[in-house]
């Protein structure tokens, strides 16, 4: 059921990601123009975020008509992965799924926001994107949890992260980016996150990850850790590009203070120690549509590790090896003390990088509902 109210004015909010959850929404790859070679390489490390989550919770499990057998066949002994039929433009769960919501009795609801794929007719990376901007409604209706639907308003998962006390993370470059809602304001902007998402301030760092094709996530760049506590992208080399977009996210932390007044404790959370480029091997597995972005040798990707899901009991962090197990096992480190009641599990990513994006960006959580 579709709810004419908002999130605010009914006394819902986003929770953080490490109240409990009930489970995480995913959709198996298939797309030829982000995941080369059949997706095969990427649906390896689909797979094994789902073995690992769904030992500590529910996976719902999105599969086009093209792929469904390929994730029942890989999942037919798990019980706690349901596989739903649903077509998709593509298997980015966190921007296309619905925000979900509580209340203080834990009820849930969701959150549909227009989707556009990062940019609609102005840089989005595909022409089309109906599916995928459907699948919050489909997910809702198919899964029963009654919906605000805050469309046409454009804004993904991935822009936005939430400490479940009335603070909300944003980068300006997403969002006030002309692909996104280029008639509405700054303010205006924050004041509809506040009514869908219940929080009572925005803050906005400048950037993102370098080269990040969503015109820079929050979820690549900075992420709540605990309340008032945040994990910022953070370059050894001073050379690299990434170095002063990241200084500008500090001084913004270190000059803000969270929804209840509180200042920000920063733990600088290193990006890979050499950074990850497209390959002429990658280009060979790639098959893109007209008018599709598409990628070059050379390219950068826009690795990073802030791209971790908190799901219950556990951590998923992306590992990139070779040249970069050091900083790997470094990050790894650090979302310990981070996160000392969770066991931390590293999964190699790079070909989840290779579509654009990492594990954050392929999972979205549901929380726990009072039934």
């Amino acid at each position: 059921m579709i709810i004419s109210s908002t999130p605010s004015s009914d006394g819902y909010r986003m929770p953080a990601e490490w109240e409990k959850q009930h489970g995480c929404i995913m959709v198996w790859p298939s797309r030829p123009g982000s995941w080369p070679f059949g997706a095969i390489p990427a649906r390896k490390a689909f797979k094994q975020i789902i073995d690992i989550l769904s030992q500590y919770e529910k996976v719902y499990l999105a599969a086009g008509k093209d792929c469904i057998d390929d994730a029942r066949m890989q999942f037919a002994d798990k019980d706690n992965v349901v596989i739903f039929p649903c077509e998709t433009d593509d298997a980015w769960a966190r921007d296309i799924g619905p925000t979900f919501v509580v209340d203080r009795e834990q009820n849930v609801r969701a959150v549909n926001w227009e989707f556009n794929a990062w940019g609609g007719t102005y840089n989005g990376l595909y022409t089309s994107w109906d599916k995928d901007n459907a699948f919050a409604k489909y997910f809702a209706d198919k899964f029963g949890y009654d919906i605000y639907d805050a469309a046409p308003f454009v804004l993904e998962g991935g822009s936005i992260h939430s400490d479940g006390e009335g603070t909300v993370l944003v980068t300006e470059s997403c969002l006030l980016s002309r692909g996104r809602n280029p008639a509405l304001s700054r303010d205006e902007i924050a004041e509809l996150l506040c009514k869908y998402l219940g929080a009572r301030k925005v803050i906005w760092l400048p950037r993102g990850i370098y080269m990040d094709e969503t015109d820079e996530h929050v979820d690549n760049v900075c992420s709540f850790v605990a309340p008032a506590k945040v994990v910022l992208a953070w370059p050894s080399d001073e050379n690299d590009p990434q170095y002063e977009l990241s200084k500008a996210c500090l001084y913004v932390l270190n000059s803000e203070v969270d929804a209840k007044g509180r200042p920000f404790v920063v733990h600088k959370l290193p990006i890979p120690d050499k950074p990850i480029l497209v390959c002429e091997e990658d280009l060979l597995g790639y098959e893109f549509e007209d008018g599709e972005d598409v990628r070059e040798v050379g390219d950068r990707l826009a690795a990073s590790y802030v791209n971790f899901y908190v799901g219950n009991n556990v951590v998923l962090y992306p590992a990139f090896g070779g040249d970069n197990k050091e900083s790997d096992e470094r990050a790894g480190r650090i979302l310990r003390e981070c996160f000392p009641d969770r066991k931390i599990c590293s999964v190699f990513a790079r070909d989840i990088l290779a579509g654009g994006g990492n594990i954050h960006c392929i999972t979205q959580q549901i929380p726990l509902g009072k039934d």
